[in-house]
């Protein structure tokens, strides 16, 4: 590591921690040539990576989005800001260990639509009537159906009862 102070070649690193919850090294070095400390950072170099999306057009990856988009859908719903973010590193890292350089928007919200299936579904379905254009009740309905299966309308009447003895 080169020292800021003299641009000498030589330093020795004198102290070494965790940083950042554990995501990167913070290290106290000292200049040989000099003497003075500085410290350095060490951490994963994330890949960066496009998102293309449905015009074909291309822009970075940005967690944020993903994030507010699991944040609407989780509105005036039982789920934890914890349990949001955690959703969000989640597909972040799922995306950065696929390893490619473009990911296509559809990709990512599947990734967001299968998490949220098992955190809350409605919120699973507020996300899905958006990406996936809703355009009538019979669209909802269909996805409902989807999600209950094939004894649907049972585990509905018995969610509907839970829900009803819980207020």
């Amino acid at each position: 590591m080169k020292c800021p102070f003299c641009e000498a070649q030589d330093t020795k690193v004198v102290d070494s921690r965790p940083a950042e919850d554990g995501k990167a090294i913070r290290r106290r070095r000292e200049c040989i040539a000099c003497g003075k400390r500085f410290t350095t950072y060490e951490k994963v170099e994330e890949m960066l990576f496009m998102v293309v999306k449905r015009d074909g057009s291309r822009e970075s990856f940005d967690r944020n989005k993903i994030l507010t988009g699991i944040m609407r859908a989780c509105a005036q719903r039982p789920v934890t800001m914890d349990q949001m973010e955690e959703v969000a590193s989640d597909i972040e890292r799922r995306l950065n260990n696929m390893m490619e350089k473009e990911v296509s928007t559809q990709q990512i919200g599947e990734m967001v639509m299968d998490e949220l299936k098992e955190l809350d579904e409605v919120a699973y379905v507020r996300f899905a009537s958006v990406y996936r254009q809703f355009k009538d009740v019979g669209t909802f309905i269909a996805e409902i159906e989807k999600l209950l299966g094939p004894d649907g309308y049972k585990k509905a009447k018995k969610i509907k009862n839970k829900d009803t003895k819980n207020e």
